[in-house]
């Protein structure tokens, strides 16, 4: 039996089971389709006693983040938007003197601080930290946890995060390691998807094996308060479906009182059924729905001689084909704008990823949005689609057709 990455309670809850898939960003080259590739179980749970919702750890994160790790957060406009807002921020209301960025990916945050700001990375994957070193960055190939924090004897005025508090095996570990590193009257920030947003919206393709937690503010509040640090601030972002951004410090040792945002939120995810075991089994079914009504419409669509051309190669795109079974025959592409992923084949459904240029040649009848929440940005980028009478699709929360 399972047990949770937080309190060490056996995990007997199944919230949903999406079956047995390949980790959803190992990518596939032509060659590779004639080999042997493994799966592992999907299943999430969520434990009665911190309601921390989770995946069990099947295929470990070292393995997960390798060398050549297909994510780059630079090719993408809209995190390197948002990061510049963050680093303005930050510098205006807390204006740090020394930063650690842990999950640094290819530098596209470090990079907005200014000079007289002493930065520094932590990445995993080999190949986005080379990148960030090529932009002047220093980035540490590493996991951030306990020993990391004592190793490198230094702390820090400022350690953030986006995106990364998820991929924790061990959140014990890594939650401790903050409190090590961070200076006395220090600030840690973390943004992670909401899991009321998740929820709410129906966003099972926000769950793959890389994912290990989702959490509410009630449960990582109740996590930073074990390795004594306190939450004084929370903001909630639309990115993603809808992520918290928390703030963070020492506590009893922080300069900053625990605003309204924090002492609001959390009893408002009680009211709405967050520690109670129906709020989680309604969500398994909604998702079992989207799967029946979408395939429903993919069969019948192709029965009728319509073709079908996917959007957006995430991570999430390949829970979602997976979890559905969708194979090349319903449809034959899927457009990425990076040319990390292009020529290369999906994970499990054995997609092939493409540039944007099939589009125009192939002039399908609908296009599946996966990324589903940049669906306005991706329509105006397709807006050309329409001279064929051409349509979007997304499946997620429900399935509409713009």
């Amino acid at each position: 039996m399972p047990k949770c990455n937080f309190c060490q309670s056996e995990l007997t809850h199944i919230v949903v089971d999406l079956g047995h898939q390949p980790p959803s960003n190992s990518f596939l080259t032509k060659g590779q389709l004639l080999e042997p590739e493994v799966y592992y179980p999907l299943a999430t749970y969520v434990c009665d006693n911190c309601w921390l919702m989770q995946v069990p750890e099947t295929k470990a994160a070292k393995d997960i983040f390798s060398e050549q790790y297909p994510y780059f957060s630079s090719e993408s406009p809209g995190n390197v938007s948002h990061a510049k807002k963050y680093v303005d921020m930050i510098m205006e209301r807390f204006d740090p003197r020394s930063v650690l960025e842990i999950g640094s990916n290819d530098g596209y945050m470090l990079q907005w601080f200014k000079e007289n700001v002493s930065i520094r990375g932590i990445e995993p994957s080999e190949n986005c930290a080379k990148v960030a070193e090529n932009k002047s960055i220093p980035t540490d190939i590493d996991f951030f946890g306990v020993d990391y924090a004592k190793d490198w004897k230094v702390s820090f005025d400022l350690i953030c995060g986006i995106n990364v508090l998820a991929h924790q095996p061990d959140i014990n570990d890594f939650v401790e390691g903050l409190r090590i590193a961070l200076v006395p009257d220090g600030v840690i920030t973390m943004e992670f998807p909401h899991l009321f947003r998740t929820i709410e919206g129906t966003q099972f393709d926000q769950i793959y094996l890389e994912h290990f937690s989702y959490f509410s503010l009630t449960t990582i509040d109740k996590i930073f308060r074990k390795h004594g640090l306190e939450i004084f601030d929370v903001d909630e972002l639309p990115e993603h479906g809808g992520s918290l951004r928390i703030y963070a410090q020492h506590t009893g040792q922080g300069k900053h009182e625990i605003e309204n945002s924090v002492y609001e939120l959390i009893p408002l995810e009680e009211i709405m059924g967050i520690k109670e075991l129906g709020y989680y089994q309604d969500f398994g079914n909604r998702v079992k729905l989207i799967k029946h009504e979408f395939m429903d419409w993919i069969y019948t669509t192709k029965a009728c001689g319509e073709t079908v051309v996917a959007y957006g190669a995430a991570a999430k795109a390949n829970t979602f084909l997976n979890y559905c079974g969708v194979t090349p025959d319903l449809i034959p592409y899927i457009v990425d704008r990076s040319p990390h992923k292009q020529g290369s084949y999906c994970p499990g459904s054995h997609i092939p990823v493409v540039g944007e240029e099939i589009i125009k040649t192939l002039q399908p009848d609908y296009v599946l949005i996966t990324a589903w929440n940049l669906k306005n940005e991706i329509m105006k980028q397709l807006e050309y689609t329409r001279g064929w009478k051409g349509k979007f699709i997304i499946a997620i929360p429900e399935l509409e057709v713009f």
